[in-house]
């Protein structure tokens, strides 16, 4: 089914597609969800490696269960799928994140007294954690494709990847000031109260969105086919089986550098931790420059040239190689390369493929039968927590493996960002196979659905 794209007229009932107004109210679900995550993935990790003295395994084992968990997010959108309503979906799932967030940071009570029973309660509550994101962020990323007009969604992508980043560095700000002086019970007191504006803001931005809305293309719920036959509908389609590999191997070279860069900047450049954050935000500011590029060229070529979202992945991905081999290059002639500028360079290529991914992402979920666009999402969601897992703890591993072989820790650093900008060259290659739409249909215009450039 395809329907007429205009904006949303109050008066008129359900309207076929989002408008802007609503697009920005869905990125703050969006920034709520990052709000939350940030607390229990970055603050709590600290909080147990530094306050409570614990192994920096432990943390790390449980942030990489979260991960693990979201395995099950085609589960989770599929029935989002077949459901008929994402919205409640949305809103369990950010419930249950406030929630498992906030028993997560209580048990930072117990280690003291009682070690096993706050590991198996902090177990536990991870396991929530990773199913209130699955569930929240799969419903909501397949309610913005299916409700989205194709010329908005690369816009549509950097709104909502951007106010999720605007949502992480604000929790981070007011959190940081409101933490200190540092105690447990205030720990849990922040959480609690970031999880409960969170879900409140998640409920007020969502209300109505999708009552009011229909979606631009495809069968009603009942018409979907069941879990099995979606999931191997989803596989056999060469598109969607190849973009899951994209993700899988673009995300593990992204979240690879995530947890040595810091650690380069200080063994390699004499960086204290202060400035080591810093460059950090430094990377952050080139990620924000790349997915607004993203979004603003995106939108004003994607009706006259579709690839368009096609190139700045390529792009994106071998620009953040050339960052990564200048990294490596820096590892072998420290403290004299410009360390700031490159990471910058690393920061606006990984915006740049990110929410370029994201927004053909959004274009390739509503392909196939068109009825299928939380499943897929979920499939590709699995792939990117698989390799998000992976990624962190790989990155640690390969540095300490290739320092106990050679002894040289400049050499290690170059190595690992080497193969880094390796996988990035090869995520690259990936992406140039993938079909996009043939073309993109105007305002008002019915054009036919689920059409595929033959590349």
């Amino acid at each position: 089914m395809t329907h007429a794209l205009s904006e949303p007229d109050a008066a008129a009932g359900p309207h076929s597609g989002l408008g802007w107004a609503s697009i920005v109210r869905l990125g703050l679900v969006q920034a709520s969800l990052g709000s939350i995550v940030v607390l229990t993935t970055s603050t709590l990790n600290r909080v147990m490696v530094v306050e409570l003295a614990l192994a920096a395994t432990i943390p790390g084992l449980l942030v990489g269960l979260h991960y693990a968990v979201q395995i099950s997010r085609p589960l989770w959108g599929h029935g989002s799928d077949r459901g008929g309503s994402r919205t409640r979906w949305i809103i369990g799932g950010v419930g249950l994140l406030g929630l498992s967030g906030t028993a997560a940071a209580a048990t930072t009570l117990l280690f003291a007294d009682n070690f096993w029973l706050a590991i198996a309660l902090a177990v536990l509550s991870f396991t929530g954690v990773g199913i209130g994101i699955g569930a929240a962020g799969t419903s909501l990323l397949a309610l913005l494709a299916s409700r989205t007009a194709l010329h908005r969604k690369p816009a549509a992508a950097t709104i909502v990847w951007m106010m999720m980043i605007a949502g992480i560095v604000v929790t981070a700000i007011v959190s940081g000031a409101l933490l200190d002086p540092f105690s447990f019970s205030r720990l849990i007191g922040v959480t609690a109260g970031a999880a409960a504006i969170a879900f409140l803001l998640t409920c007020a931005a969502i209300w109505n969105v999708e009552r009011n809305t229909e979606p631009v293309e495809g069968p009603p719920a009942a018409q979907r086919l069941d879990f099995r036959a979606s999931l191997a509908a989803t596989w056999a389609d060469r598109d969607a089986r190849l973009f899951t590999v994209f993700v899988f191997v673009s995300m593990l070279a992204y979240a690879t550098q995530d947890l040595i860069l810091e650690p380069f900047g200080g063994l390699l450049f004499g960086l204290t931790p202060g400035e080591t954050t810093r460059i950090s935000g430094v990377q952050h500011g080139g990620v924000l420059l790349g997915m607004a590029l993203v979004g603003v060229l995106g939108s004003l070529f994607a009706k006259k040239k579709p690839l368009i979202l096609k190139s700045f992945i390529f792009f994106g991905c071998i620009g953040s190689a050339i960052a990564l081999g200048g990294l490596s290059l820096s590892a072998l002639l420290a403290p004299l390369w410009p360390l700031k500028a490159n990471i910058f360079l690393l920061g606006v290529g990984n915006g740049a493929f990110a929410v370029a991914a994201i927004g053909a992402m959004m274009m390739l979920a509503s392909g196939g039968d068109g009825a299928s666009e939380g499943i897929r999402m979920g499939v590709w969601g699995a792939a990117q927590a698989v390799s998000f897992g992976l990624g962190g703890f790989l990155g640690t591993v390969a540095i300490d493996v290739t320092r106990a072989l050679t002894g040289d820790t400049p050499l290690s650093f170059a190595v690992v960002f080497g193969l880094e900008a390796g996988l990035f060259v090869m995520a690259a290659a990936i992406a140039l196979l993938i079909k996009t739409p043939a073309r993109v249909q105007a305002p008002g215009e019915i054009a036919p659905a689920y059409a595929v450039a033959a590349e």
